[in-house]
């Protein structure tokens, strides 16, 4: 990111948004980086720099807000994901992809850069299963899974035909101690850790055995930013870039919570996640995103575990 640059974060009090919004305004100064969403003013973002109640489906509010504050840098992160989309498959579909096309033409007025992200997701049950290649089958299973191979084509689209210099990542299933479970099919890891500080007994909504890929917070962040820094002629993918950490099954995450608390306890009671979870690859192949950019990630199994066990355990969050 340039000295210069104006960043907007729309979706700020979201998974991603809260975490991102303080890492660029600790990066770049805190009234460099404007935060939005849909909701009323956030407190915790008042205190380190300006925030804005922001709808995306109001496409003169986001020109007003860039031009007013001369942003260069859109991260577009509002959207409704998948535990709230299937309930409503119209307001589903207008949100997500007409929020996008929104914030695409306004990058495409002012030349702008946009980050938007992806997920695997657009990955479905005639996808490969292991190591699931950048170029391959996609046919989702799920209305956020169709949003998402929409937003893709879309992202490569406004590339291809106006010069809009957006860059886009499928993310894996997401893990950050900052946010509550909202009820995806990943959402069982975080519940996980939790319940294991309160030395509660933990009902897993997945089998044992299955096995998805994840990724922590922080390499998430990373990941985005490390993107966003790439200069482009390094970005040969307008979709989204496959990237991954780590892929593990609530078996395998038991073991390694067991290692520090064992006294956990699990029951499986599979509910219609693992329907969805079956659908999805076991592991993902991101070779294109190691090689055009140069993308590693830090955390294992492990490490996140003993992480995430600290931070939750240093604030006392799961009492509260």
């Amino acid at each position: 990111m340039e000295k210069n640059e104006i960043s907007l974060v729309i979706g700020s009090n979201g998974q991603i948004g809260k975490v991102l919004t303080p890492e660029l305004r600790k990066r770049y100064g805190e009234e460099a980086v404007l935060a939005a969403d849909l909701s009323a003013c956030n407190p915790e973002y008042l205190k380190s720099g300006p925030y804005f109640q922001l709808d995306v489906m109001e496409k003169l509010a986001i020109v007003d807000l860039v031009t007013r504050n001369k942003i260069t840098t859109i991260y577009h992160l509002e959207e409704i994901p998948f535990a709230g989309g299937e309930r409503s498959v119209g307001n589903t579909l207008n949100f997500n992809i007409s929020g996008l096309v929104n914030v695409l033409d306004v990058a495409k007025i002012f030349s702008l850069k946009v980050f938007w992200p992806s997920s695997v997701e657009v990955f479905g049950p005639t996808s490969p299963k292991q190591s699931c290649p950048q170029h391959t089958i996609i046919e989702p299973a799920t209305l956020y899974g169709i949003t998402k191979v929409a937003g893709e084509h879309l992202c490569n689209y406004y590339y291809e035909q106006y010069g809009v210099d957006v860059r886009s990542l499928r993310f894996p299933g997401l893990i950050s101690h900052t946010g509550k479970s909202g009820g995806g099919t990943t959402d069982y890891a975080i519940e996980m850790y939790y319940h294991a500080l309160k030395n509660d007994m933990y009902n897993c909504f997945l089998k044992k055995e299955t096995t998805l890929p994840m990724m922590y917070m922080p390499d998430a962040i990373r990941a985005i930013l490390e993107l966003m820094d790439a200069w482009p002629e390094q970005v040969k993918i307008r979709t989204a870039y496959n990237v991954s950490a780590m892929s593990f099954s609530p078996g395998n995450l038991i073991a390694a919570i067991t290692g520090y608390l064992p006294d956990f306890t699990v029951k499986f009671t599979p509910d219609y996640r693992q329907r969805l979870a079956d659908r999805w690859p076991a592991s993902i192949d991101h070779k294109e995103a190691v090689n055009d950019w140069g993308w590693q990630p830090k955390y294992d199994l492990k490490a996140m575990t003993e992480d995430v066990l600290y931070i939750i355990g240093q604030k006392n969050t799961y009492n509260k």
